[in-house]
């Protein structure tokens, strides 16, 4: 950064640090979750295409080793219909909505946050201009009739700096939550796909089509 950023950043006043931390801070939140986010989103109809196709040898061991093998919530509601592929109906319904519910959480934690950013920016730049106001009037009456433009240009540089510097913090950060909350909708899409095809599928192909593999338990699925 030039000698000319730092002296126009200072310029700006207490106010701008507080928009630094805030923009560090959604920053880092940003970079994590679109990992943790890209990290849990997986090829849905591929993974339940495998699925059906190893449970259409009967082995449902093996499939539930894939879904704890495979990252993210897609894998763990299939797990949960997988393991009451036994129960009724409304059973495997029950579990396979409880792992949806433990699973949402997750991809929803930090967003409230960077919304939050997004909403506190500007109200940090709006107290920026107004202490810059402040500071103008406060110079502006210290020199009466002969203040000189330099004492009044202190407050305006801070009142200007910090509302655009809030600004350019919060689109950012607005954008950034709007992206962030499509990913977790498509996430979601693909858990309640993926759920709906694995039950149905165990509901009648599989319970259809004979006697399961044994499982660990010593216990035929």
């Amino acid at each position: 950064m030039s000698a000319f950023n730092l002296s126009l950043f200072a310029k700006g006043g207490p106010m701008m640090f507080v928009l630094l931390a805030l923009g560090a801070l959604g920053a880092m939140l940003f970079v994590e979750r679109t990992l943790y986010l890209h990290r849990g989103q997986i090829r849905a109809k591929a993974f339940v295409d495998g699925l059906k196709n190893i449970l259409a040898k009967r082995r449902l061991v093996e499939a539930l080793t894939v879904c704890e093998e495979t990252p993210g919530p897609v894998a763990a509601v299939a797990k949960a219909a997988l393991l009451h592929a036994s129960d009724p109906a409304d059973a495997m319904r029950f579990h396979v909505q409880e792992a949806a519910i433990v699973e949402l959480p997750a991809l929803e934690r930090r967003l409230g946050s960077i919304a939050a950013i997004a909403q506190v920016a500007p109200l940090v730049g709006l107290l920026g201009t107004l202490l810059g106001m402040i500071t103008t009037f406060t110079a502006f009456e210290k020199g009466g009739n002969y203040a000189m433009a330099g004492a009044l240009s202190a407050g305006m540089w801070q009142a200007l700096l910090s509302t655009a510097a809030s600004l350019m913090l919060a689109i950012p950060a607005h954008l950034a939550h709007h992206f962030l909350s499509g990913r977790v909708r498509a996430i979601v899409r693909d858990m309640e796909w993926s759920a709906n095809e694995v039950m149905k599928y165990l509901l009648t192909d599989y319970r259809n089509a004979g006697p399961a593999e044994t499982g660990a338990g010593g216990e035929k699925t």
